[in-house]
């Protein structure tokens, strides 16, 4: 049951609590595969995104007991964090004013080896067909080690590229990985990448962000909703809709994804049917750092 379905969490729209939890019900069927199995970390707002929100991944107290956790430890201490993987626990966070779930690259029953790689490509300032090109540039070098990649919007300010992984390297080899791959994509275009994490230091350029890679990191789940005005969507789309410049960062949103779903289905439905092994990558990728 949706508590005062009634709160307005988006102010500038009007969207409420009440329409958040009928867009999980709406979106559940293609959403709730990505999501299950990864320890999630809500982004809550009480007062809507018009008030300061908060984060929080411990659910150890004062929660239902039928919600499935995981106990996690890191940096010396224990978390149990909610695991989503049905509609039932999918609409009790929207009963939480969670407007974004963020979830690890890894899954029960093995957190310790992530089934995801992730870039995410963020940008100073928004320059559509900078981006554009740096996501299919991306697309390219991963093709180039042998890599089928799946891309998302953000639902902010850049995209999100996944490589789907068989799940035998750990952390540390897959962050490592990502950075190298980082290192060389910057390297091919300087003037508008960087990986410099601090704002200060990019002057202007896009930040090839690989830290998502590491115990613990999280990412906006696929289908998640952003804490921004018009309630924009991390959708799933396809290299094409990229490609013609038809998915921006923000293109997909809370009350348009019905109608998206019901035409183009899940664009990342197949994404587990070829999950890779880094090692040949990574002898490739040592031929172009070369």
């Amino acid at each position: 049951m949706i508590t005062h379905p009634e709160k307005v969490l988006f102010p500038d729209d009007g969207i409420t609590k009440g329409e958040l939890a009928a867009y999980h019900e709406m979106i559940a069927p293609v959403l709730l595969p990505h999501l299950a199995g990864r320890p999630v970390t809500m982004e809550r707002f009480p007062a809507g995104i018009g008030q300061p929100g908060f984060w929080q991944k411990d659910v150890s107290r004062g929660f239902p007991e039928w919600l499935e956790r995981t106990e996690v430890r890191h940096k010396g201490r224990s978390a149990f964090y909610p695991i989503v993987r049905d509609l039932r626990s999918l609409l009790w966070l929207a009963n939480q004013n969670c407007i974004t779930p963020h979830v690890w690259p890894s899954r029960l029953p093995d957190l310790l080896q992530p089934d995801l790689c992730v870039f995410d490509l963020d940008p100073s300032r928004e320059e559509p067909e900078v981006m554009r090109r740096v996501v299919l540039a991306l697309r390219g070098l991963l093709a180039e080690l042998g890599l089928a990649s799946w891309v998302k919007t953000s639902g902010s300010k850049g995209f999100h590229v996944v490589v789907p992984l068989d799940g035998r390297a750990p952390f540390g080899e897959v962050g490592r990985f990502a950075d190298r791959v980082g290192t060389v994509l910057v390297a091919r275009d300087p003037e508008h990448l960087t990986q410099e994490f601090a704002k200060a230091d990019r002057g202007g350029r896009i930040l090839v962000d690989t830290g998502r890679n590491g115990y613990g990191a999280t990412f906006a789940a696929a289908y998640a909703v952003r804490a921004r005005p018009g309630a924009p969507v991390s959708a799933p789309c396809t290299w094409a809709e990229v490609a013609r410049g038809e998915a921006q960062p923000r293109t997909f949103g809370l009350r348009t994804m019905a109608s998206r779903v019901a035409q183009a289905g899940d664009p990342w439905a197949d994404l587990w049917s070829r999950p890779h092994s880094l090692a040949e990558a990574g002898e490739k990728l040592s031929s172009l750092e070369r």
